[in-house]
């Protein structure tokens, strides 16, 4: 067995994820999203939500496109391509929002409306 040093990753990433964060929990702060579980990256934030009324909340807010992943056992994940308004630096930052959906659960139009092609 031999043992391999972890590394930390880089500063510019973990700094990249941290201003993510904080733009999108400004966001939170300001239009009350829900966000159970938000998860900060240098490329995105992930949201995940618990139920498509959730979803819809997010897509009214603040528009975008709506991606199905293939169902598993029933479920599919919806993922909701989306960013924040332009900050005052003139950056976005890309947003996903995931929601499971059960096969068969009634989704309002808006979102199957937004489901990309």
């Amino acid at each position: 067995m031999s043992a391999q040093p972890i590394e930390s990753p880089p500063r510019i990433t973990y700094w990249q994820a941290s201003d993510n964060r904080l733009a999108v929990q400004v966001l939170l702060d300001s239009l009350a999203l829900p966000a159970p579980t938000l998860v900060a990256r240098a490329d995105a934030v992930h949201v995940t939500v618990a139920t498509t009324d959730d979803l819809a909340q997010w897509l009214y807010e603040l528009g975008g496109e709506v991606r199905r992943g293939i169902p598993l056992d029933d479920v599919s994940v919806w993922t909701l391509r989306t960013q924040t308004p332009i900050r005052r630096c003139g950056s976005t930052v890309a947003i996903r929002v995931h929601c499971p959906v059960v096969a068969g659960e009634d989704v309002i139009s808006e979102l199957h409306s937004a489901v990309a092609r």
